[in-house]
């Protein structure tokens, strides 16, 4: 007599069942048919078992998979981040770092707008001997480099002056708007120069 098997720990294998042949004795290329049946190879579940591919294109097709994303030996296996809204603000940021103060001046890091793939982000520590001269405060220090520098008062007057500038170059001087145009004009100065 079988024993129940308690709940939840019974397992039987999912096999195909066998194809019945009728009447006498099973020949020899019949039933290695019905075994290879059975066993299918690839990527296919066996047992619910995966059964990796024999055929050495496919093994290796799925390990290229398999490799993390990363820079090459030669930048010590940098891996690719994922990039998120605050990051890629960051790296716009940074990439347009020319035009945030007049008094320095950046190589270029080149002609693509295209952001970069593989980067690290790091937080600058200072030492001791800087903490009077260039240390960032509490209240200065913000979560990503965008909101630090919009909270910076000196490029925010930077910014304010370079947009008056620009505003004052764009708008047409003097009472040039005010100005008649037309036909009548010519006749207008004649008069004024009696």
């Amino acid at each position: 007599m079988a024993e129940a098997a308690p709940i939840g720990l019974s397992w039987a294998p999912k096999l195909p069942s066998l194809p019945t042949t009728s009447g006498g004795k099973e020949s020899g290329p019949s039933s290695s048919r019905a075994q290879e049946s059975l066993w299918k190879p690839g990527s296919e579940l066996v047992d619910g078992l995966f059964v990796p591919p024999r055929d050495p294109r496919k093994s290796n097709k799925m390990s290229r998979k398999n490799v993390k994303d990363t820079s090459g030996k030669g930048w010590f296996d940098m891996p690719a981040p994922t990039i998120t809204p605050e990051l890629k603000k960051d790296l716009e940021i940074l990439q347009l770092r020319h035009v945030l103060d007049p008094k320095r001046h950046f190589k270029r890091a080149g002609k693509s707008k295209a952001l970069p793939k593989y980067f690290q982000v790091g937080t600058v520590i200072e030492p001791a001997s800087e903490f009077f001269s260039s240390r960032l405060t509490k209240r200065e220090r913000k979560t990503t480099l965008v909101d630090e520098i919009l909270s910076d008062q000196h490029l925010k007057n930077y910014r304010m002056r370079k947009v008056r500038e620009i505003q004052d170059i764009r708008t047409p001087g003097g009472n040039q708007k005010w100005k008649n145009k037309g036909k009548k004009t010519l006749k207008r100065a004649k008069d004024r120069r009696k």
